[in-house]
């Protein structure tokens, strides 16, 4: 792994927060993510699946966590099971981990081959009465491919009928959304790495180059600082492309007079930043740029300030509404009437910002995390307004990753990464 190693208490105190809920004579089971093929002999890089790394920091292929916290052996109540290494393997792939180095990135000391798993699996069954599957049921998740996980649960329901089920997912939504100091330290090196980024690119950008350059830009300066690249696929989206929420291509010519929306960020040991910066193509933003620019930025500082303990999220998007509506009024882009005749389910400003402010970050860009309850200290979100204006060819959007405090406002994790017109027009021209 390109990272430095995570301390492995960061990774026990997580599967004490996540075994302290479960159920007596209980096993849950969390599996690594597949290697996806592409054709031929051909595959994907290897992703880890978050749920596990988040339990044991376990960051390879073909590794089963197994926590069953009243087994009879106590040394059965937390078992990673690995891929044992072989000369072959050695070779072609480089070595994988072995039991020692297991337990130390980990903190699990009972540490077995995976061709192990069938035969203790089964005998640890025979003193359970639950088991834990570990189903994906994130609010935007739309998966059609079967995972490692899914052909799991369904070999275990057929194997073992007589067993009651129950969810992981209820767990580790409450328990991932609260990031650990460790969590955060690691999330401000993302943003750090991310910053570097965008300084790099300010110096760059000019009419003539394209949005590709200006994504290997990116990407150069995320890899040298030991990131395994994007955390999510870039956006980099010059005038009119900047109305496309999801604008992915990246193949156009930047010209002059326009902006380019950058909505892109590093990730870093597997945690994502997420960042989205509005900057003008020839270093000087014309007068009603910056009106939008500044409408923008006011709401996403109001906001912010809104991202305290207590607060519903469906509430504060209500809220951030209203702020976006009294500014959509200011630009002249919506008058009274409009508001007054909106659709409440739809309202008048959801003409020119059409998205959500704010989503949990961590492991996932939108990671997992309680939306329905009260916030709570610790929550990282993102805090991204945007208006779009298709008829003007222009789209801005600005965003920054947040931290809850105990008190007062958040913390932002993006905060040196430059934001104010002054600055920005004054990093392009220097």
């Amino acid at each position: 792994m390109k990272y430095s190693p995570i301390d492995s208490n960061l990774f026990v105190k997580n599967r004490k927060k996540f075994t302290a809920q479960m159920k007596p004579k209980s096993i849950a089971v969390f599996n690594s993510n597949d290697i996806y093929p592409i054709g031929a002999d051909s595959t994907l890089p290897f992703e880890q699946s978050r749920d596990l790394f988040y339990l044991c920091g376990a960051d390879q292929e073909e590794t089963i966590l197994l926590l069953f916290p009243d087994a009879m052996d106590p040394k059965h109540r937390e078992i990673l099971f690995v891929r044992e290494t072989n000369d072959h393997i050695a070779v072609w792939e480089g070595a994988k981990l072995t039991k020692e180095q297991a337990t130390e990135v980990s903190g699990i000391e009972t540490v077995y081959w995976l061709t192990d798993f069938d035969k203790v699996f089964f005998d640890l069954m025979t003193e359970a009465d639950t088991i834990y599957f570990n189903t994906n049921e994130h609010y935007r998740q739309a998966v059609e491919t079967q995972t490692r996980e899914d052909r799991f649960i369904e070999k275990c329901k057929k194997e073992y009928p007589a067993h009651q089920w129950a969810k992981s997912n209820p767990i580790l939504q409450q328990i991932r959304g609260i990031k650990e100091p460790e969590e955060i330290a690691i999330m401000q090196t993302a943003c750090d790495i991310t910053e570097k980024g965008f300084r790099r690119i300010l110096e760059f950008v000019k009419p003539g180059v394209w949005e590709y350059e200006i994504e290997a830009e990116f990407a150069h300066e995320f890899i040298r600082n030991r990131s395994k690249g994007y955390a999510y696929a870039p956006i980099i989206a010059a005038g009119n492309n900047a109305n496309v929420l999801h604008y992915l291509e990246n193949n156009r010519q930047v010209k002059d007079g326009d902006m380019i929306l950058l909505d892109l960020a590093a990730e870093y040991a597997n945690y994502s930043s997420d960042m989205t910066r509005t900057i003008p193509v020839n270093g000087r933003f014309t007068d009603r740029q910056k009106q939008v620019y500044s409408a923008v930025l006011r709401v996403k500082n109001e906001a912010t300030k809104m991202l305290v303990p207590g607060v519903i999220w469906a509430e504060f998007h209500k809220e951030v509404g209203k702020v976006m509506t009294s500014e959509l009024i200011g630009l002249g882009l919506l008058d009274k009437a409009d508001v007054q005749n909106e659709n409440p389910d739809w309202p008048a400003y959801k003409k020119y910002f059409m998205h959500g402010t704010s989503h949990h970050i961590g492991l996932n860009t939108h990671d997992y995390g309680e939306l329905k309850t009260p916030m709570k200290p610790n929550m990282v979100f993102t805090v991204e307004p945007g208006i779009y204006i298709p008829d003007e060819g222009m789209g801005v959007r600005l965003e920054d990753d947040v931290v809850i405090q105990e008190t007062g406002e958040p913390f932002n994790l993006m905060r040196n990464i430059p934001i104010e017109i002054e600055e920005i027009e004054e990093l392009m021209n220097s």
